[in-house]
């Protein structure tokens, strides 16, 4: 049995998370360039002399590895979103071929 899709409900839902999505995308990307921020701040607060040392310094500090979790966690809620959109247009289409399939139907037996 074909289960009855909305379309209405389908596009309201990409709609409401059309804003959310950006919202995580951009915190997302902003997070990711930050990262490049945060490890020449932890270098240069380092006592070491050499690049490497410094380095190594910035990449295991625990401020880092926090900036590190927070981009884990919204790539995490950036990809949700996506994939809310992606469902929400793909009952869309899902939609659209049953409508074509009816309309089909409708013509071969008249």
């Amino acid at each position: 049995m074909d289960r009855v899709i909305d379309p209405n409900i389908a596009v309201d839902a990409i709609r409401d998370t059309a804003p959310v999505f950006a919202k995580a995308k951009a915190e997302r990307v902003y997070l990711e360039e930050f990262r490049k921020s945060k490890k020449a701040i932890l270098m240069r607060s380092s006592m070491e002399n050499t690049i490497g040392a410094q380095e190594s310094y910035a990449y295991s500090h625990p401020e880092y590895l926090e900036l590190l979790t927070a981009i884990k966690e919204a790539v995490e809620t950036e990809e949700l979103h996506r994939w809310r959109m992606v469902a929400a247009q793909a009952r869309v289409e899902v939609w659209r071929s049953q409508e074509s399939s009816k309309r089909t139907e409708y013509r071969v037996t008249i």
